[in-house]
């Protein structure tokens, strides 16, 4: 499946839809706390449990993205949509036939493992992309092009819990939500994969008046996983993401928790509304902070999301139960700085590595996503069920890892701190480069 070429007069602003079709579809994954309760009821498990499927869905979501990086940029965007529409969907109708046979480990396999491969190639698909079309505006273009990541759960969470509602939380209930989700997301992604166009030159930029792409340093993705940059934007984005995934993976028993004890507890109805708010900072936090990064910088950028998010993690924690609205307000905020930081990372890539190269490099920095997928729940649900056991409830379930989360943040910010610009030897030659930068350069030219 070769990539299809932009015709003459093509305009780039019609890829963009092709990019959300895809990104809305998988961003279902942030509506996975939906299902929690329900699948908790069903079949007996923990919330550490449950989790399970999202956490191995957002690890193989890192992992095919690294490994997938360079295979996607050579065979283009169309083959990657088409990849994640198969593996998206039918990780879906696996985990329908894992409920209605009461075997969660099809569940886990389905959602979590295929899914998660649909998860990543969906995810890195457009972006690469967007970058081409857009390198006047990498943050906005890259804001765009993860945007509808975040807002999948926009979408996803009342949808969900309205199917829960009508079919019924028990298995059969389950198993027929994740069979209407798995034929409705392909029918969605497809539009994705019809639409979706790649510049016909090198230089994007001449497409409907786009400036040409700037000149400046570019290093080979081989390269990059070798300077200490790389890895301290692996650290950032490890430690953001595990703050902001925490609460995102258990925001609907969370939020109904926190306030079990109070004179107006939370329901069911209300806790998906509230996944349904956070989804809605996540995606607008990617446009809107990516954006922004284009105007302060993505250093600067990044100590917002690290600095303030560790105070908003404290307030939550001091605070969070004496107000419903200063706990929302707060994990609102927190949430966009958690898709904020997804989507400014590629032009954090773009700026320090150059456009040369710049998908595989973002695929294979996405094994900190995979990292943080673990990290995350894995910190909030063990810390909730240690407490719980211990007889505890409400807020004190969740004050250890409040803490945790400030103490990741800050450390995230001393990282950022300490990101340099990319030493020279790094940098790729140009004409007249030494026998083995030439053969690096035709070892990956396609993602040149």
């Amino acid at each position: 499946m070769s990539p299809p070429v932009a015709p003459p007069g093509w305009s780039r602003w019609l890829v963009p839809p092709a990019a959300l079709s895809v990104h809305l579809s998988i961003g279902q994954a942030y509506a996975w706390s939906v299902f929690k309760p329900s699948l908790e009821s069903a079949l007996d498990l923990s919330g550490t449990q449950s989790a399970l499927p999202f956490q191995l869905g957002i690890v193989m979501l890192g992992l095919s993205a690294a490994f997938g990086g360079t295979l996607v940029e050579r065979r283009g965007p169309r083959w990657a949509m088409t990849v994640a529409l198969v593996c998206f969907s039918s990780g879906f109708l696996l985990s329908a036939l894992g409920a209605a046979t009461e075997q969660y480990w099809l569940i886990v396999f389905g959602y979590g493992f295929v899914g998660g491969i649909g998860l990543g190639i969906g995810y890195i698909s457009p972006v690469s992309t967007l970058i081409k079309w857009f390198p006047d505006r990498p943050g906005m273009a890259t804001g765009i092009a993860i945007m509808g990541f975040g807002g999948g759960a926009l979408i996803a969470s009342p949808w969900s819990a309205q199917m829960l509602e009508s079919f019924g939380g028990d298995n059969a209930g389950i198993a027929l939500a994740f069979l209407v989700h798995g034929l409705t997301y392909a029918v969605f992604m497809l539009l994705g994969v019809v639409l979706v166009r790649v510049p016909r030159t090198a230089r994007p930029g001449s497409a409907v008046g786009a400036p040409a792409a700037l000149p400046g340093p570019q290093v080979s993705a081989r390269s990059a996983v070798r300077t200490p940059q790389f890895w301290l934007l692996w650290l950032v984005l490890t430690l953001n993401v595990t703050a902001g995934i925490g609460i995102l993976e258990k925001a609907a028993p969370m939020i109904t928790d926190f306030f079990a004890d109070t004179s107006a507890p939370v329901s069911a109805t209300a806790a998906a509304g509230f996944v349904a708010l956070l989804s809605a900072a996540n995606m607008a936090g990617r446009i809107g902070w990516s954006t922004t990064s284009d105007l302060i910088g993505r250093k600067n950028i990044y100590r917002v999301y690290l600095g303030v998010g560790a105070l908003m993690y404290a307030l939550i924690w001091l605070l969070g139960d004496s107000s419903k609205p200063l706990f929302v307000l707060c994990a609102l905020v927190i949430l966009s700085f958690y898709g904020g930081g997804f989507a400014t990372v590629p032009a954090y890539l773009k700026d320090l590595f150059g456009t040369y190269q710049v998908g595989a490099i973002h695929g294979r920095l996405l094994t900190a996503w995979s990292t943080a997928g673990v990290l995350g729940p894995l910190i909030v649900n063990w810390v909730a069920d240690r407490q719980e056991e211990a007889g505890k409830h409400g807020p004190s379930l969740y004050g250890l890892s409040l803490v945790i989360m400030i103490g990741l943040l800050v450390v995230g910010f001393v990282a950022n701190e300490l990101v340099r610009p990319v030493h020279p030897r790094h940098h790729v030659p140009g004409p007249g480069a030494p026998k083995e930068a030439a053969d690096d350069r035709r070892q990956q030219p396609e993602s040149a």
